[in-house]
């Protein structure tokens, strides 16, 4: 099983910025933990970070047939970005979205997702375990989707 694992922009920032909302862990420290635990899984862990909508967007566009899942964490572009959104939407496979802080206890404008509506489901506001638990949901859908599959062609 592999996924792809996106994340949007000024998550480079993690351990740096606004720790009192995102804590003090690093991007990197939280892919450690995150691989370490897929390990244990037998999962293969793509990440992938950018600041630019367009590269988001193209990486998308090239889990299409690679991976069998995405967890994103499209950070501001939730909120706005139509693109990503039917990017997600165009690949067709499981994803889940992932949000550090809870969007919902935020400024009006952080509440909504665009980006949730492709999203097989969201986690939001387990500080860096909510990565590990979309690690999880992710295990658990694509396995589910294997079984109904199997049993189709059997």
């Amino acid at each position: 099983m592999k996924i792809a694992v996106i994340q949007g922009p000024n998550l480079n920032m993690l351990g740096i910025r606004e720790q009192h909302i995102y804590g003090p862990m690093s991007l990197e420290q939280i892919h450690e933990q995150l691989k370490s635990a897929a390990e244990q899984n037998g999962i293969e862990l793509e990440f992938f970070q950018s600041n630019l909508e367009g590269e988001i967007v193209d990486r998308i566009q090239e889990c299409l047939g690679t991976v069998d899942g995405i967890m994103i964490n499209p950070a501001a572009y939730s909120h706005t970005s139509i693109a990503i959104k039917d990017a997600l939407s165009a690949v067709n496979m499981p994803v889940v979205e992932v949000h550090i802080s809870n969007i919902y206890k935020r400024e009006e404008f952080r509440q909504k997702s665009v980006t949730a509506g492709a999203s097989t489901g969201v986690i939001s506001g387990f500080g860096p375990f909510g990565y590990h638990m979309g690690l999880i949901a992710l295990m658990q859908i694509i396995a589910e989707l294997k079984a109904v599959s199997q049993a189709k062609n059997a």
